[in-house]
């Protein structure tokens, strides 16, 4: 679950970070109200969209003058702003945040991530703050570094210090950046984060530390222990397919492509839509309907699916283990009918009762292209979707 800037500094603050006073407006009028609140002389208007980049996109603006402030507003909320994290279309801004200027001398980056190899959390670091990470590793891996923090002993005051400085924090504000890290790390691990991120994490005129952004991913498998962070889920920033299938504890995630996929199982659901590109394909989605699912599950995921106007086709792919493979098939039966399928429906089946699944197909009287192995219902799919094109 990803939650707005905002938002997270919000936690931040709870956690002893140092963030720039500000607070969210969600019309222009408020945006003024919110820069007076604050006094002084410069501002900073802030789109507030799940999506990084937002500067870069016209979405982040300095104002001097209340006028300015009101005139950045007017031109950020509602615009659709598209930068390298959203879909081609952009995402509407229906949120802002006004904070007060900060005074920066240097940029500089931190973030916690969990490290599958070591098992443990990771900080990273950079002196090379305000720019993508995910660049700054490539053409400079040199200019980040890493603590595995050990979990018995979290991030100690010696690792703190030493990172930071590594990435550039003078003598004087040692004390403070330690107790940021220290904090920052507090809050990754006690809101069950994947991510909390700094960028940039920003050095002041003043040698203040301060954390001029927030970006927090949460582990959507733990937030039954934070009611208050589920509190903060801002459905109008999610997929609405997306939305819909978390009702019926189904993985989706939307696509570009035009085969729906429903498969059981992660893994099998990955080298599916492999399989697809293989042949020429693209997938619409990834949809892992789990070792438990009904009929009534299967119905919805084909409802789902069928809500994209981009699906010309339909991959059911299914390895029958606990999920046995006659229950799919009448659930898949029972979907056909319901939704009144009118694409084509491409299933294979392996595994326990998969002849008495084949069986359930074949009497079913619709037209089901039934398939024997995974490459074959690859190439049939992409066919298909083919054969609908022309």
């Amino acid at each position: 679950m990803k939650i707005h800037e905002y938002q997270g500094k919000e936690l931040f603050r709870k956690f002893g970070l140092v963030t720039p006073r500000g607070f969210p407006c969600f019309s222009v009028d408020e945006a003024v109200e919110v820069a007076k609140k604050l006094a002084g002389s410069v501002w900073v208007v802030k789109a507030q969209i799940h999506a990084g980049g937002r500067g870069k996109g016209g979405g982040v603006k300095v104002a001097k003058t209340l006028a300015e402030v009101k005139q950045h507003a007017e031109s950020i909320l509602g615009m659709q702003l598209v930068t390298h994290q959203t879909a081609p279309g952009g995402q509407k801004v229906r949120r802002l945040l006004v904070e007060e200027g900060a005074d920066i001398k240097k940029e500089l980056y931190v973030g916690m991530v969990v490290d599958r190899v070591t098992q443990r959390a990771c900080l990273m670091a950079s002196s090379e703050g305000g720019m993508d990470i995910e660049e700054v590793a490539a053409k400079t891996p040199g200019k980040i570094h890493k603590v595995f923090i050990d979990p018995t002993a979290g991030l100690t005051d010696a690792d703190a210090e030493d990172v930071s400085r590594k990435i550039g924090v003078p003598a004087q504000a040692l004390k403070e950046s330690r107790e940021l890290l220290k904090a920052l790390y507090r809050c990754f691990d006690e809101t069950d984060a994947s991510l909390a991120e700094i960028n940039p994490l920003i050095l002041t005129g003043q040698d203040r530390v301060i954390a001029l952004d927030s970006k927090l991913n949460l582990d959507d498998n733990a937030l039954f222990r934070h009611p208050d962070i589920v509190a903060m889920r801002d459905l109008d920033e999610e997929d609405p397919l997306e939305i819909e299938a978390s009702k019926y504890d189904l993985s989706y995630i939307s696509l570009d492509g035009s085969i729906g996929c429903m498969v059981n199982g992660a893994g099998l659901a990955m080298a599916t839509m492999d399989t697809i590109k293989l042949f020429g394909g693209e997938p619409a989605n990834f949809l892992d309907v789990g070792g438990g699912a009904t009929a009534e599950k299967v119905t919805a995921a084909f409802k789902i699916m069928l809500s994209n106007p981009k699906v010309k086709c339909i991959l059911v792919n299914i390895f029958g283990g606990i999920m046995k493979c006659d229950t799919i098939a009448a659930g898949v039966v029972t979907a056909a009918r319901e939704v009144k399928l009118s694409v084509p429906l491409v299933v294979r089946m392996k595994g326990t009762n998969e002849d008495l699944g084949k069986k359930i197909l074949a009497d079913s009287g619709l037209p089901i292209i039934s398939t024997g192995n995974m490459g074959e219902a690859g190439q049939k799919a992409v066919a298909a979707v083919k054969g609908v094109k022309s």
